[in-house]
């Protein structure tokens, strides 16, 4: 079976992106093929979970009280949304729409009590709430005047900078990076907008996705090895999918980075499932560290070729 046939082996949510992303297939095949997702498969097991209440996991980030506060429980509402969205979920289907209007009816910040898509007060969960917002059709248009008023000197973000810290974080500055790309692509671009995620793009490049710009160091060993879902947590994949995403020219300040997807290919053209955060789970979307991982060779395999291409 040639990896492309494995990959369409697999659940709607990723057979419509192989479609998309490695084959010739026409718009229609692929658009109906999305469809599903809401219909069958890891979709419709989620919009399934959802309570009454709007909320999955009985909280929108994370439980009030955690036994383990060293463990994030993936399962709240924020988690699940974005999961849906990394699915590609059509947002126009009918149980799409209904699920999200309750999100935004009822699901409040633990922060402040302020609903859903208003907003948090930490650029990391802000990014990825503009991200969902954008996505599924509400207005996070406060949160990105928010966003835009909060890089660091260096041009990224962090959510550490209330508490005086100066330099940015990956982790906070590609969530923001993807929640302001899908904020352009859904609603329109702005020269604000392109603007600080150009800086920010800079941020990351000058440190080659991965080392200290003081030393040249690798600044967090984990961000080598691969994960899906990714949650809050940056890698050098995550980084390299949101550059392809935002049709960037590539860089050569992002070839070693094409290097390191390039050498953990398996012999049979696979990518491996290498960095599961610990955490409860609505369902496992893959069968473990150590063993191939669709998501990952899907992710890699366009990536490849975007970056090929240009």
């Amino acid at each position: 079976m040639s990896v492309v046939d494995w990959l369409l082996d697999s659940d709607p949510a990723i057979r419509w992106q192989v479609m998309r992303d490695l084959t010739d297939a026409d718009d229609a095949t692929v658009a109906a093929e999305r469809a599903r997702i809401a219909d069958e498969g890891w979709g419709a097991r989620l919009l399934a979970l959802q309570a009454a209440d709007g909320e999955w996991g009985g909280a929108t980030y994370s439980p009030p009280v955690s036994r383990d506060p060293d463990v994030q429980p993936w399962t709240p509402t924020a988690f699940t949304l974005q999961l849906l969205r990394l699915f590609g979920i059509d947002p126009a289907d009918v149980r799409v729409r209904h699920a999200v209007e309750l999100v935004g009816e009822h699901s409040t910040w633990v922060y402040d009590g302020s609903r859903f898509f208003d907003g948090e007060v930490e650029p990391c969960i802000n990014g990825m709430t503009v991200a969902i917002g954008a996505y599924f059709g509400q207005d996070v248009s406060r949160i990105v005047e928010r966003l835009l008023g909060e890089p660091l000197d260096d041009g990224g973000w962090n959510c550490e900078a209330e508490f005086g810290s100066t330099r940015s974080s990956f982790n906070s500055t590609i969530s923001v990076l993807e929640g302001l790309l899908e904020y352009e692509n859904r609603v329109g671009a702005t020269p604000q907008i392109t603007g600080a995620r150009e800086r920010a793009h800079e941020y990351l490049l000058d440190r080659h996705l991965m080392r200290r710009l003081s030393t040249g160091e690798i600044i967090d060993e984990r961000w080598l090895r691969f994960s899906f879902p990714m949650r809050w947590h940056y890698d050098v994949l995550r980084g390299l999918d949101y550059f392809r995403a935002a049709g960037a020219r590539p860089d050569d300040r992002l070839a070693e980075a094409i290097d390191l997807v390039e050498s953990k290919r398996t012999a049979d053209g696979r990518w491996l499932l290498e960095n599961t955060y610990a955490g409860a789970v609505h369902f496992e979307l893959e069968d473990g560290d150590g063993r191939p991982s669709r998501w990952n060779t899907l992710r890699a395999l366009r990536v490849l070729d975007w970056y090929r291409r240009g």
